[in-house]
């Protein structure tokens, strides 16, 4: 049913799930102290190629737009294209937006933070959602969603701020999706911080909870 980019459950259209299909989880919640909005895809057997490449290019576009560093007041629709440009070397593309403002205990789609041409130039401070995707009708759906933090970059010039991304969505990606062929250098070297990241901040909370099928999980997950 993700094949559909803004599917709404009805009691007609439920189905058993399996283990020879791709899920796709828009997940989220409003807390005290922010509001989460992260989807991941996933797949629990033997995901056909085309399903890899695509989901590889979805997350190979999620990473070059959270990497990105960007004269400050850009708008975000001048540098939306960095998200799809992975899926349209091979003539795939997605047709909703690539992110939206977050607020904070307020709404979840927030205006006018995001990529869209009504939307303002981009500040340190906002939060956004970055979450390219690719639908397939009748087959398969993939959305890897994360929330980031613009802030100022470290660049070697201080003439005039840069910005670029930081991500707050602290959630590992599928590993049985990647395919590490596709990914440059640069793509793993960020991955590999991102995760190390993940393991710092959510693993101590997660043995602190003593949750520790989930800590395993996680360390699995996160593995280099």
């Amino acid at each position: 049913n993700a094949a559909l980019a803004h599917y709404s459950p009805s009691n007609g259209s439920s189905r058993t799930l399996s283990a020879g299909e791709m899920y796709l989880f828009d997940t989220g919640g409003q807390y005290l102290d922010g509001t989460t909005d992260i989807t991941r895809t996933v797949h629990w057997g033997e995901p056909t190629p085309l399903q890899k490449e695509a989901y590889t290019r979805v997350l190979m576009g999620n990473i070059d737009l959270s990497r990105l560093v960007f004269p400050s007041n850009t708008a975000g629709r001048t540098v939306e294209s960095f998200a799809r440009r992975a899926l349209w070397d091979i003539g795939l593309n997605y047709g909703h937006g690539t992110g939206h403002g977050i607020g904070n205990f307020l709404s979840v789609h927030e205006w006018p933070v995001g990529f869209q041409s009504n939307n303002v130039p981009l500040e340190a401070g906002m939060f956004t959602s970055i979450e390219p995707g690719y639908y397939r009708d009748g087959e398969f759906g993939i959305r890897i969603e994360d929330i980031a933090l613009v802030v100022e970059a470290q660049t070697e010039s201080a003439e005039k701020p840069f910005l670029t991304f930081e991500l707050v969505s602290l959630v590992p990606y599928d590993r049985n999706l990647i395919d590490l062929s596709l990914l440059s250098p640069e793509q793993i070297r960020y991955l590999n911080s991102h995760y190390e990241r993940i393991r710092a901040h959510v693993g101590p909370e997660l043995r602190r909870q003593r949750l520790e099928e989930a800590y395993e999980w996680l360390q699995e997950s996160t593995q280099p």
